[in-house]
């Protein structure tokens, strides 16, 4: 692995100032590590190598005169196939999205990025319009991660999640409307926050409504900040984005984590996680109470949780889907297709008593978050699911397998908006159900608009654990 390409952020433009490097030889390197991975790992979708690197010029020149633009200057970013980026398709994983554009528009994040000086370089991979958790898409086939090849990185932001443990790039923007960026950080091994509803501006709107959220994941909690106080802010074109919020910007790494009181649910009261999952988890939350933390188990009351959640996802979901043609619909990915079906049965009185419940749910985390200041759960309650994992007929819902919910803990922050967060904190042993050496993440989640807790706890965390990236040789895993 290139030791430029596996450098965060932070330590990127540092180099560029003290001059040691610059920003045309960081996208080499990052560039030749992701040429080198894709074969084995399928990170990414397509790759904009003239216009990447025409900004690392002009970076390049910005930094030699003393006029960087900042925090992410000349920094390799990636963007998940999501999210709309000027000069490269967006197909959203789908064979159902023409190719052929015009693509001459950036989401309100890329745009922020591009501002910022970031070298937007490549798509990752994601499940068919986000729809999906198994780590796949019929666009673009598989994505594996790089601790083991045999085993995927969930959805729907598995590219990005491949590329950051892989070592080819510090950052990745990306979205999530039930899990979509936690999941993947927790099945493949980085970080990645869903920031509170809102402070990112988000357009096109999600097609999940506003259980959607765009944020970033990243190797090193730093760098997920740096992001964060970049992308965020409003923008005509969403009118749910709200204006800068800088207490929940406000990171702040060196945080005494003594000042903070946290709850632990290990279950949220809705199924208790996978022995292996539950010792690492366990383990880590004793690493808060070692850094003073005041740590006790608690569970927020979540009444109607999946019963509303359900109607609104899938409510939200159809109404794009279901414009889609006949043609179109019978291309689509059955997890996906399946949504239009399921919505026909409920009306708008469903939809109404959906909406309530959700309120209810704000209200409840709200009286929670004002006796705890953060929330610690897993971020899944099993192992990562190998390569090519199917549900059975009569799993309805993506979170079902085999008529058992597998991911019960990431939704709750969507239906409430408010910030939550996924980090590495541990790897399975060599007995494991799964595999050895297999990635687990913890979840912390806080009120809305304490973005800056969940990152500044996370950044403490990430301070005192050994969590270091896999040796991933690609010739290696070629040759298996």
């Amino acid at each position: 692995m290139s030791q430029l390409a596996a450098l965060t952020a932070s330590e990127m433009t540092s180099g560029y100032r003290a001059g040691r490097f610059s920003p045309v030889e960081v996208l080499a390197a990052v560039q030749a590590r992701a040429d080198a991975i894709q074969p084995t790992l399928n990170a990414f979708c397509r790759f904009d190598r003239e216009g990447a690197l025409a900004t690392a010029r002009l970076s390049e020149a910005r930094w030699r005169n003393g006029t960087s633009l900042g925090l992410l200057d000349g920094v390799p970013v990636s963007v998940k196939d999501m999210i709309l980026t000027r000069g490269m398709a967006t197909l959203k994983g789908s064979r159902t999205v023409d190719p052929s554009g015009p693509w001459d528009e950036d989401a309100p994040a890329v745009a922020r990025l591009r501002a910022a000086g970031a070298v937007i370089f490549s798509k990752t991979t994601t499940t068919e319009f986000g729809g999906s958790p198994f780590s796949s898409s019929p666009l673009t086939g598989n994505t594996v991660g790089p601790w083991n090849t045999g085993y995927g990185c969930a959805g729907s932001s598995m590219g990005a999640a491949a590329q950051l443990a892989a070592g080819a790039g510090p950052l990745a923007l990306a979205n999530d409307a039930a899990g979509s960026i936690r999941m993947p950080a927790s099945f493949g091994g980085c970080f990645g926050l869903k920031p509170t509803y809102g402070l990112v501006a988000n357009y096109p709107p999600s097609a999940a409504g506003s259980l959607g959220h765009v944020g970033p994941m990243s190797w090193s909690v730093a760098d997920a900040a740096a992001m964060l106080v970049v992308i965020a802010g409003p923008d005509v074109r969403d009118g749910d984005a709200l204006p800068r919020q800088e207490t929940a910007l406000a990171f702040q790494p060196e945080m005494a984590l003594r000042k903070l009181k946290i709850a632990y649910s290990p279950s949220l009261g809705i199924r208790d996680p996978e022995p292996e999952v539950a010792r690492l988890v366990d383990a880590a939350v004793q690493r808060f109470a070692e850094l003073g933390a005041q740590v006790e188990e608690a569970t927020p009351e979540l009444p109607d949780l999946f019963g509303a959640y359900d109607i609104l996802r899938l409510c939200n979901r159809a109404a794009g889907v279901g414009k889609l043609s006949a043609d179109q619909r019978a291309q689509l990915d059955p997890v996906v297709a399946r949504v239009v079906e399921m919505a026909e049965d409920y009306d708008v009185n469903d939809y109404v008593w959906a909406q309530s419940v959700r309120t209810a749910l704000k209200a409840s985390m709200l009286r929670f978050h004002e006796r705890y200041d953060l929330l610690l759960t897993p971020t899944m309650a099993v192992l990562p699911h190998p390569t090519g994992i199917s549900q059975s007929p009569k799993d309805l819902h993506w979170y079902q397998m085999n008529s058992e919910i597998w991911s019960p803990y990431t939704f709750i922050f969507n239906m409430t908006q408010q910030p939550a967060a996924s980090i590495p904190c541990g790897l399975t042993g060599p007995d494991s159900r799964a595999a050895p050496g297999l990635p687990v993440g913890l979840q912390i989640a806080a009120a809305p608009f304490r973005d800056d807790l969940v990152l500044s706890a996370a950044a403490a965390f990430q301070a005192v654990s050994d969590f270091v990236r896999p040796t991933f040789d690609p010739q290696e895993a070629a040759a298996q």
